[in-house]
């Protein structure tokens, strides 16, 4: 890929030239508008130095250079600005955190309704809740499925917050985008990239979690697969990874914050809940994400955790979360940022 640095500033004349003569190359555009200038990424499958000696002579061009990452519309080569956007108004990627809470799967109304009052209370914007689970073993609790969307679209009327919840298939795209807020992909499916493409092509913003044995470049390299479609609203989540140790579920990388700030522009998202497997550790883990610049967490809680019929033993008690939002807040507020409320 060939990025195109226009000059700051440069009038909307000049990159709709740019724009044109891309297009007329028979090559596919990329636009990436920042605050102050305007990226344009150019997808090249031939030889680039013509097409690079022809853009770099454009008016209003600054400089033209290939792509050095391997994951491309998500460097922050293709876009310096932290990207961000809105999901039914509320701002992803800015200096205000986005909370996600909820059950790890959707049993029944009134467990909704429990959680959406106390989200609703404490002013956190999105309810999380699986209608779909992947489970590791067949014989587990599957989901609701339909039945579970239906109950998540529900309570979004009654409440108006909005729904997070998890896409496992191709075919179930459609159907899940017409409740999702944020369609959710899991840990297994993070290298499924035939849902990664058709999750590109439906618009929704996606929240793409990082594989339980996968690197950060290979978390990014997927992310490509939505962007690379046209998809430009996708939030990256650290969730734990595998290791020797045996004391938590899995080990959040909580480096992983930093280190993906500094090579995308995409936010940053932290499960704390399925890093530790354990509720009592998943307040630390929530706090540690915070203080390292997390853009946002998604945290499991239940209306009477130990009868939740998926992962148990890691959901917080209403009690507990709202504990959690207040303790969050305050920390929050010490690196200089906030929660949306």
């Amino acid at each position: 890929m060939l990025i195109v640095v226009m000059e700051k500033h440069a009038p909307v004349r000049q990159i709709g030239a740019v724009l044109k003569e891309i297009e007329g190359l028979g090559l596919q555009p990329h636009l990436s508008r920042g605050e102050h200038q305007t990226v344009i990424g150019c997808m090249l499958s031939g030889e680039s130095e013509p097409v690079k000696s022809r853009l770099g002579t454009m008016e209003g061009v600054e400089r033209v250079f290939p792509a050095s990452r391997p994951y491309r519309l998500a460097s922050r080569e293709f876009r310096p600005e932290d990207s961000l956007f809105h999901i039914s108004g509320v701002p992803v990627g800015s200096s205000r955190l986005a909370m996600m809470a909820g059950p790890c799967a959707v049993e029944s109304h009134a467990q909704l309704m429990a959680v959406a009052e106390v989200l609703t209370a404490s002013k956190v914007p999105f309810l999380r809740g699986g209608a779909y689970k992947p489970r590791s073993s067949p014989y587990s609790f599957q989901g609701l499925g339909p039945k579970g969307l239906e109950l998540l679209a529900e309570v979004k009327s009654r409440t108006g917050l909005r729904i997070v919840t998890e896409c496992l298939t191709t075919g179930d795209v459609e159907l899940v985008a017409r409740y999702a807020d944020v369609i959710q992909v899991g840990a297994r499916n993070m290298q499924n990239f035939a849902l990664l493409q058709e999750l590109g092509r439906c618009r929704v913003p996606v929240l793409l979690k990082r594989g339980m044995m996968s690197s950060l470049e290979e978390l990014l390299m997927s992310a490509e697969y939505i962007l690379s479609k046209g998809n430009s609203q996708v939030m990256l989540c650290e969730r734990g990874i595998r290791t020797f140790e045996q004391a938590t579920r899995n080990t959040l990388d909580i480096s992983a914050v930093p280190v993906l700030k500094r090579l995308t522009h995409l936010p940053v998202i932290v499960d704390p809940s399925h890093a530790a497997g354990d509720r009592a550790l998943v307040p630390s883990l929530a706090l540690a994400a915070v203080a390292a610049g997390a853009d946002g967490l998604i945290v499991e809680t239940h209306p009477d955790p130990d009868r939740s019929v998926s992962d148990a033993a890691q959901a917080l008690s209403l009690q507990a979360f709202a504990e959690l939002m207040q303790r969050s807040e305050e920390v929050a507020k010490a690196v200089g940022r906030s929660f949306y409320n």
